[in-house]
């Protein structure tokens, strides 16, 4: 899915409803991780999608980690596993990151089913995080990744970061009832 296409968020958030009704522990909070730092413009999607998510004026059914106050990042990863895990015993877990790709995936998001893998693109070592992983494809890799990162353009990260908050959004309001009910799968 590309943010310039006025489905995106639609389909996004119907590919997010489909991967986490797969999942076993809908009962509890979903919790969504949003990693990067606010310190490179390629690696501030996530918190950029943290922000959109808690700036909404509405109660959040789920939890949010990492904005562009507090950024879920290789710095700190490593202190919030426990709460993680801890999430992760209730309910689902959702990892957003940014990561490098091909000149024709650059813009696109993609959804898979299992954790995510932060920092894979510069080649850092970081534990896995979450039941299903967004990842948005913001510039391309394989070659000095970092200075990539750093000259991404901003108005391209803030579309797919806003695209992903309200797929989001559509996504876990679907997932469950006013009740609290778990819809059955699409």
């Amino acid at each position: 899915m590309r943010p310039e296409d006025p489905r995106a968020a639609a389909l996004l958030a119907a590919h997010l409803q489909r991967e986490l009704s797969t999942l076993r522990r809908l009962s509890g909070p979903a919790t969504i991780v949003c990693v990067g730092t606010d310190r490179s413009t390629g690696d501030a999607l996530g918190p950029l999608v943290g922000t959109l998510l808690t700036q909404s004026m509405e109660p959040l059914p789920f939890a949010v980690l990492g904005n562009l106050q507090a950024p879920v990042h290789a710095g700190n990863l490593h202190e919030l596993l426990p709460r993680l895990q801890a999430a992760a015993a209730q309910g689902p877990v959702v990892a957003i990151d940014a990561c490098l790709g091909s000149f024709e995936s650059v813009g696109s998001v993609q959804v898979q089913r299992g954790p995510l893998r932060p920092g894979a693109g510069v080649r850092k070592e970081l534990p896995p995080i979450g039941d299903v992983a967004v990842m948005a494809t913001v510039n391309v890799g394989g070659f000095m990744e970092y200075v990539v990162l750093q000259n991404t353009r901003l108005g391209l990260v803030y579309d797919m970061a806003a695209m992903i908050a309200d797929s989001l959004r559509i996504a876990l309001g679907a997932v469950r009832s006013p009740s609290g009910a778990v819809f059955p799968p699409p």
